[in-house]
């Protein structure tokens, strides 16, 4: 089985046409690299320009849809359904030339996330879900992994970024769980992918503080309908509200709670 919902296609169609920008855009950053400007403004045009496309296309497809997006941030209709938009998690690999990000967009329906597609142009992976009906990764059924004991998980994290006020905490934390776990903590910069990742079972858990809703929104449909967890740093649904989300398969999620303590 497959995603074919009707919601599902309009995201489907937005990020392939979107994608388009992105590979051609990502294919020039190499020259850029050794120029005395710098890839930063090319870099934040492309953001836009693939923003532009996502919310055109998604808006001449549910005219009455809200949007709460990256660069543009909120554009009001119906509050009811709301597309959430991040046009490039990871725009500091795609400033680097590393074919590491994602275009990723969640539906809410009254408050809740309840489809999401976390796209990956460079290595066309198109990871996707909805409530109810599963999460997939090019149409193969995904599932969180089985294991069971922390020491041997693959964790993943973000950050913490320069100016974190409560960087400190964070860099304890990446001590804590370095002292856990036997293979060294993944940072591979783009949380929605980490997210897709868990969901994949290519990782087993990851946790990241100051996160902002775009990054998180279609990852935590996927990672749900996949069989994971998705809580704050205490077991709790506030993850949105206090912004420090931890992301498992459904084994270790109260032992990382524990180190996160």
């Amino acid at each position: 089985m497959k995603l074919t919902s009707a919601n599902i296609n309009v995201m489907v169609k937005a990020c392939r046409k979107a994608s388009k920008t992105i590979i051609r855009d990502f294919g020039e950053i190499e020259n850029l690299q050794v120029s005395l400007k710098g890839p930063g403004d090319f870099v934040t045009n492309c953001d836009k320009k693939v923003e532009k496309i996502l919310i055109e296309e998604l808006l001449k497809a549910r005219p009455t849809y809200s949007i709460l997006s990256e660069e543009v941030g909120k554009i009001s209709n119906d509050e009811s359904f709301k597309w959430i938009i991040d046009p490039i998690d990871g725009t500091a690999n795609f400033f680097h030339g590393i074919p590491h990000f994602a275009i990723s967009i969640g539906l809410e329906h009254n408050k809740e996330i309840i489809c999401g597609i976390i796209y990956d142009p460079i290595k066309d992976e198109m990871f996707s879900a909805e409530k109810g009906n599963g999460a997939y990764v090019n149409n193969q059924r995904m599932r969180v992994s089985s294991r069971s004991k922390l020491e041997d998980c693959i964790i993943f994290t973000g950050g913490p970024k320069h100016e974190l006020k409560n960087k400190e905490l964070a860099l304890k934390e990446y001590n804590n769980f370095s002292l856990k776990v036997l293979v060294p903590i993944r940072k591979l910069g783009s949380a929605a992918l980490d997210m897709a990742y868990v969901a994949a079972g290519r990782c087993d858990g990851f946790w990241q503080r100051n996160l902002n809703y775009w990054d998180i929104a279609a990852g935590i449909i996927i990672v749900k309908e996949a069989g994971g967890f998705v809580t704050d740093f205490m077991g709790e649904n506030s993850y949105i509200e206090n912004k420090t989300i931890l992301v498992t398969n459904s084994k270790i999620n109260k032992e990382m709670i524990e180190v996160l303590k």
